[in-house]
């Protein structure tokens, strides 16, 4: 059997052809990408056959291996079967989405909900099914892909502000005085930097200036809040934002996305979010493993203080090794290392020595801010911790970048 090439006459597939990085690093052995996981215990996961602590994971609570969690997913299969086959809009709807999106909306302190089959499509959905000819949408420029692109498929104007930068936010809100409408989203906690956004200043902003204000709190749910709530109720803020959206893929051990606001938001995107009426529902299982979860950040609140008990741990002995981890105050740590070859090798020699990270290079960060990104679990032991502190510090020394 002959193995298909490209033909050499279609010019769409030049770029293919002359695409080689990946395979240079791969022949280099420091290809980090799309290593199968074959077996998973919480923090300990089996890649290429050996056994590695996951410090590179969003399960920030530990609950993918939750019974609570498992025996719903398990449950619901046996109830509804394995899929929705159809869009919530017309045949996928299923009372376990409605009883989701009730708790979801009660734990958030918003009026409504309404559940997507990704994080990723709820920020599409949200943000091209509100900001339409003539309305305005200002991003933060570390906002998550999905918030980007989510800009790009509304038909309205983008205008993205230095990192933080509320002063500059508010001076190009201010030459927007005619725009239709405004809309302010950011990270509620940065996925490379690990930074907690100043909910307090941007309240200020937006109500001066007459913009809705909305919240993406992926990395925040189960981690920020005075029950888990996020970064809106972190502040105490949860009435002042307009809008709360997020995923189930970090600590709620699933997959799947929300968003939160008031009744008549939540029906508008029903009607008028296409990447809500054009996908198929969100599974039965992954349903129910989500409620279960939400159950469990609630009745288990020693999870969220063994988490930061651990972050505390792990930021503290990799700074004390000399290992700059930038603005993070979460369980978020980047180790900024710099150079793009030394941050390969220093993933590669950490992943054999049976430590998953991530490494992070452009076109996600600056070519001078390639890091190693690690993450916290409440169910990461001091004994794991304290082994990819000294391990990763080693290895810094064996490599001159500490």
């Amino acid at each position: 059997m002959t193995t298909p090439t490209l033909s050499t006459d279609i010019s769409l597939f030049d770029k293919c052809r002359q695409y080689i990085r990946a395979d240079e690093v791969k022949a280099r052995g420091l290809y980090p990408y799309f290593k199968p996981i074959s077996e998973s215990e919480d923090t300990v996961v089996v890649i290429e056959g050996q056994k590695r602590i996951m410090l590179g994971s969003n399960n920030y609570l530990g609950l993918t291996h939750h019974p609570r969690v498992l025996e719903a997913a398990s449950r619901a299969l046996r109830v509804y079967g394995s899929g929705c086959t159809g869009s919530r809009f017309v045949n996928g709807t299923l009372d376990l989405h409605l009883q989701l999106e009730a708790a979801l909306a009660a734990f958030l302190g918003k009026e409504d909900c309404i559940v997507f089959s990704t994080g990723y499509n709820a920020n599409l959905g949200l943000i091209s099914g509100l900001v339409g000819r003539g309305d305005v949408v200002f991003l933060d420029k570390l906002d998550h892909a999905s918030i980007v692109d989510g800009a790009k498929m509304s038909y309205g104007e983008t205008e993205r502000f230095n990192h933080g930068d509320l002063a500059g936010l508010e001076r190009k809100l201010d030459r927007c005085r005619t725009a239709a409408g405004k809309m302010v989203i950011v990270d509620g906690v940065y996925s490379m930097e690990g930074d907690i956004a100043d909910v307090p200043s941007l309240v200020r902003v937006c109500k001066r200036q007459g913009a809705a204000l909305a919240l993406d709190d992926a990395h925040s749910i189960g981690v920020l809040g005075p029950k888990g709530d996020g970064t809106a109720a972190h502040f105490g803020l949860t009435d002042e934002v307009d809008i709360i959206a997020g995923t189930f893929s970090k600590s709620l051990a699933s997959i799947g996305g929300f968003v939160a606001a008031s009744r008549s938001v939540i029906n508008f995107l029903r009607h008028h979010s296409r990447p809500l009426i054009f996908t198929a529902a969100l599974p039965p299982s992954n349903t129910a493993g989500v409620l279960a979860a939400l159950e469990v950040i609630q009745t288990e609140p020693e999870r969220r203080e063994h988490l930061w008990e651990n972050t505390r741990r792990l930021a503290e002995g990799i700074r004390s090794i000399g290992f700059d981890t930038g603005p993070s105050q979460t369980p978020i740590i980047p180790i900024l290392i710099g150079p793009l070859d030394k941050t390969l090798v220093l993933w590669r020699k950490t992943f054999d020595a049976g430590i998953f990270t991530n490494p992070v290079i452009p076109p996600a960060v600056p070519p001078s801010q390639c890091r190693l990104r690690t993450s916290l679990m409440a169910t990461h032991t001091s004994e794991q911790i304290d082994y990819c502190v000294e391990t990763i510090g080693r290895i810094g020394k064996e490599l001159g970048v500490i």
